[in-house]
């Protein structure tokens, strides 16, 4: 497998995501694509939108 090259312009803390870069706290992807979460409305941050680009690694 090539090595993941990080997207300085994506910051990602998701660790169990295929395209994280470890240490490095990147994607490696060249974009990413936010999605909703299906029936959220509460106005927080961390209820409102995930990475729809994420794959578990």
């Amino acid at each position: 497998m090539s090595q993941k090259k990080p997207n300085e312009s994506i910051r990602c803390r998701v660790s169990s995501c295929a395209y994280h870069c470890g240490e490095d706290q990147y994607c490696s992807l060249r974009a990413i694509q936010v999605e909703p979460c299906p029936g959220c409305a509460s106005g927080r941050p961390a209820e409102e939108s995930m990475c729809g680009s994420y794959r578990h690694e």
